[in-house]
């Protein structure tokens, strides 16, 4: 230990670099070949479009808090949020908090409020039925890929249930035809009040909230994080109403029984994973704000653009 946290020897932190690139670049050298070709695939390339985050910087390793990396390190010295010591580079805790402070606080208080409540497994996956209720096949989302049930078949699976959306960044895709079929309007002033731990959304926006508090979140985290959302990705577009059979993606059926079943089983499983993964966030977040009030000032040229 040093007064900047546990020393990492070179060899140490280097190997865990080289690991978790690996791991990275396993998962993105699909997505990267189809964009350089114009192709696309609906459920693989999602966490590439959707969330704010580029390969390049997903592959990007970094400690997280209270590790020094000991040796030479000088690329990573000139990234926004570190600094040099005596004997090697560190995570500028205090910079870093004084520029993302306020979005720590508000990741913080969405997770605990998450975790906190009671899981719900009764929406059945019938966000993705709401995103494409009562469109023509050129308005849809996955044009390029059929409905299971055709367009009439899927309206009546949405007009046979009550949608109960909870997670406001699904619900903002709805249809206008589907929004007031949800048992709850939902905004994004009052997320907070309706995030639970059930949803697989919420279960994938770990991705996010670790990611883009980088690189105050240890990448293994963030990966881990990745993993989960690739995970529940694939279960939220196998119960969808589209026929991704030709991917080899076999469909969930939800709209019987017997589908309904399978779908919460496995939505129980990728909420079990989401809650170790929120509460090691919850436990990162809150040591990260502690370590503040007990880390060096940094220097005034501490951060920097990447």
């Amino acid at each position: 230990m040093s007064e900047f946290g546990e020393v990492w020897p070179l060899s140490r932190w280097q190997a865990a670099q080289r690991r978790h690139q690996e791991r990275v670049d396993g998962w993105t050298a699909g997505w990267l070949y189809r964009r350089d070709r114009g192709r696309a695939h609906p459920v693989e390339d999602f966490l590439f479009t959707y969330y704010p985050v580029r390969p390049a910087r997903l592959r990007r390793w970094h400690p997280g808090p209270g590790r020094l990396l000991a040796g030479d390190d000088t690329p990573r010295a000139q990234w926004r949020f570190y600094r040099r010591v005596p004997d090697g580079t560190v995570l500028d805790v205090a910079a870093f908090l004084a520029a993302r402070g306020p979005a720590v606080a508000d990741t913080l208080a969405l997770l605990t409020a998450t975790a906190h409540r009671a899981g719900q497994f009764r929406c059945f996956g019938l966000h993705e039925w709401a995103m494409v209720y009562r469109l023509d096949d050129t308005q849809r989302r996955h044009e390029a890929w059929p409905l299971r049930l055709g367009a009439a078949g899927t309206n009546a699976v949405v007009d046979s249930h009550e949608l109960r959306c909870s997670h406001f960044d699904a619900y903002r895709f709805f249809t206008e035809a589907a929004s007031p079929r949800n048992a709850v309007p939902l905004s994004r002033e009052r997320q907070l009040d309706h995030e639970q731990p059930g949803c697989l959304h919420a279960a994938m926006d770990l991705y996010r909230w670790s990611a883009t508090l980088a690189p105050a979140v240890p990448s293994d985290l963030t990966a881990d994080c990745f993993e989960l959302a690739r995970a529940a990705r694939e279960l939220d577009m196998r119960a969808s109403p589209y026929d991704l059979s030709a991917l080899g993606y076999e469909p969930i059926r939800i709209e019987t029984a017997e589908g309904k079943a399978e779908y919460v089983g496995q939505q129980r499983v990728i909420a079990e994973r989401a809650r170790h993964l929120r509460q090691e966030l919850i436990d990162q977040l809150r040591a990260l704000t502690a370590q503040a009030n007990r880390v060096i000032q940094p220097s005034s040229s501490a951060a920097r653009p990447y």
